[in-house]
């Protein structure tokens, strides 16, 4: 099926979506469901379910999809899902709540109140204090940015624990002094929920119950870690990357405030909505003061839990989300009553989540809101023949590759696998983007594509190279150089036993020894290598891991683990300097 068909069918899909005062089988489908459509048949999203804010009040929710791939239970309002590092601001407002009580301060040293574990001391705290405004606020100087999570089945550590780094992540630690940066830290929100447990002397799931969530009429969330098998019942799977289930689900995250609140679109925007009664004065949960010092920026763009953008009549807060097989998205306005709330089953590196709430803000007029738009262009008659020419793979950054290919007719990025944002060849020859105002052309050498420049809006430009083509549509080809086809096969083997066959492997780049360390299971048990095609890069400028790259050499990969489309980049001692595994 074409993705336009698969487009048309999702239209069919529809029935899931609701809105206020209006039946479920009687909403006809409108521009939001078509777009919304359109976004998880191009991305693969099993389910999504939003809530829109207006005058300070839900107006519409609505779901769809289904809860598990494969499956035939329909996502609806009441659906519920990971919200990730959404947990942090819902969090946040339990510690702020003891500030208001004079039970905790803003600006003193957090060890002065923690019993249970303390932040250990050492040269940078005995310059600056670890505080609660530095923890809320990301800029204590604490170390582990996330959390992946506990298998449903695995033993699960105590918050004391996670802190010391007896779970799966490291130890919690001042690494920088505090204050003097922002640095993003699941860690430091790991504190402040010690810091709130010790304090109120209550779990912190149940305290959070009590004082955040029923107050502000959040009652199909909770923090508890693991769920109630009541409210397990009504959870939406958790898909990978990959689009493939989480196994037993979901994960389990004892870092409740960093990562562990369950929750619907709905109860996220009575969070929203309840930030914005607290700036009006009209809310018990919190005072004005001390929401409006929440809603000031500190550093970074976060204030005391969201993230925080423009002042005035059009501030906005918001925060993103994500946990093993969810992403969430949530941005609303402090005065002016406007807001969204998205949430899928599956984790999504590209823009579509975005892509939504820019449509309904937009469609709904929020003041002062800036979203991206494309450059209107005349198509060229040559842009098949161009699209054909340009799709392949680019090193957009070190170590960081774009991929281009046609589908359906069409020019799109590649993410993860999967077609993101859509390009058009204009009549003047640029490549541009649909959506932003972002364009390229391509660079020929003697006939053959060699790279791409982009184009900046503001007259500059920038080379990127050429890594080399798609695998789509290509046989193996006779390997000219079957030694060093030998040379990657035994690098392969080092990469999958890691440790020191990596170290001390002579077909590796020094980079390459220093940053495989870990085992690479894919390549266990290769069963044979087949040579696809090679193209000389060399003064392209691609670099891996210090080292220039001539070469790169595309194989299929038969190994236990399945097949696998590897790219190989070889430096000019014929040493493997790196590999990327691609889906195309």
């Amino acid at each position: 099926m074409t993705y336009a068909g698969r487009f048309a069918c999702a239209l069919l899909l529809l029935a899931s979506a609701s809105s206020p005062g209006l039946a479920q089988s009687t909403r006809k489908p409108d521009a939001l469901d078509s777009m919304v459509a359109e976004q998880m048949q191009r991305r693969d999203i099993v389910g999504l379910s939003l809530a829109i804010i207006d005058s300070g009040r839900i107006v519409d929710t609505r779901s769809y999809g289904f809860t598990t791939r494969g499956g035939r239970e329909r996502v609806t309002a009441s659906t519920l899902f990971q919200a990730g590092s959404i947990s942090k601001p819902v969090a946040a407002l339990a510690a702020l709540q003891l500030v208001d009580k004079g039970a905790v301060s803003l600006d003193a040293n957090v060890n002065d109140k923690l019993t249970s574990w303390r932040v250990p001391d050492n040269e940078f705290t005995q310059k600056e204090s670890v505080t609660l405004r530095r923890l809320l606020s990301h800029t204590a100087g604490l170390t582990v940015h996330g959390f992946p999570g506990y298998p449903v089945t695995a033993r699960v550590p105590s918050t004391p624990d996670v802190l010391d780094g007896k779970g799966n992540t490291p130890a919690v630690r001042v690494n920088v002094l505090p204050g003097s940066i922002w640095r993003y830290s699941g860690g430091g929100y790991t504190v402040m929920q010690q810091l709130v447990a010790d304090v109120t002397g209550a779990p912190f799931a149940s305290h959070l119950e009590a004082q955040v969530l029923k107050p502000l009429g959040m009652v199909s969330s909770s923090f508890a870690q693991p769920l109630s098998a009541s409210m397990a019942a009504r959870t939406a799977t958790a898909h990978r990357l990959d689009r493939r289930p989480v196994v037993g689900r979901w994960h389990v995250y004892p870092e409740m405030a960093a990562a562990g609140l369950w929750t619907t679109p709905s109860d996220l925007a009575r969070y929203a909505i309840g930030v914005q009664q607290m700036m009006a004065g009209k809310s018990s949960v919190l005072s004005t003061s001390v929401a409006k010092q929440m809603l000031t920026e500190q550093k970074g763009g976060y204030g005391l839990g969201p993230a925080v953008a423009d002042t005035g009549a059009t501030l906005r807060f918001s925060h993103n989300g994500r946990d093993e097989g969810f992403d969430a998205s949530l941005i609303a306005y402090a005065h002016a009553g406007h807001g969204v709330v998205v949430m899928i089953n599956a984790n999504d590196n590209s823009r579509a989540v975005q892509r939504i709430i820019d449509f309904i803000a937009l469609r709904r007029g929020w003041p002062a809101y800036r979203a991206p738009a494309g450059e209107a262009v005349t198509t060229s008659p040559d842009a098949p023949k161009i699209m054909a020419t340009v799709a392949g793979r680019y090193e957009f950054q070190n170590n960081n590759m774009l991929t281009l290919f046609v589908q359906d007719g069409k020019l799109f990025t590649d993410v993860n696998g999967l077609p993101d944002e859509e390009w058009v060849v204009a009549s003047d020859g640029r490549v541009v983007s649909k959506e932003r105002p972002a364009a390229f052309k391509p660079t020929m050498v003697d006939g053959a594509i060699t790279g791409i420049t982009l184009l900046a809006a503001n007259g500059s430009s920038r080379p990127v190279p050429r890594v080399g083509p798609l695998f789509v549509d290509r046989a193996t080809t006779p390997d000219a150089d079957t030694a060093m086809t030998a040379r990657v096969t035994t690098a392969l083997g080092n990469f999958a036993k890691g440790g020191d066959y990596v170290r001390t492997s002579p077909v590796l780049t020094e980079g390459a020894r220093s940053v495989f360390g870990r085992p690479s299971p894919e390549f266990a048990d290769v069963r044979s290598v087949s040579h696809v095609t090679t193209e000389s890069v060399a003064g392209r400028g691609i670099i891996r891991h210090g080292h220039a790259i001539v070469r790169v050499i595309h194989y299929r990969i038969a190994a236990a683990s399945g097949t696998h489309h590897a790219i190989v980049l070889v430096d000019d001692q014929n040493r493997v300097a790196d590999f990327d595994l691609v889906s195309r």
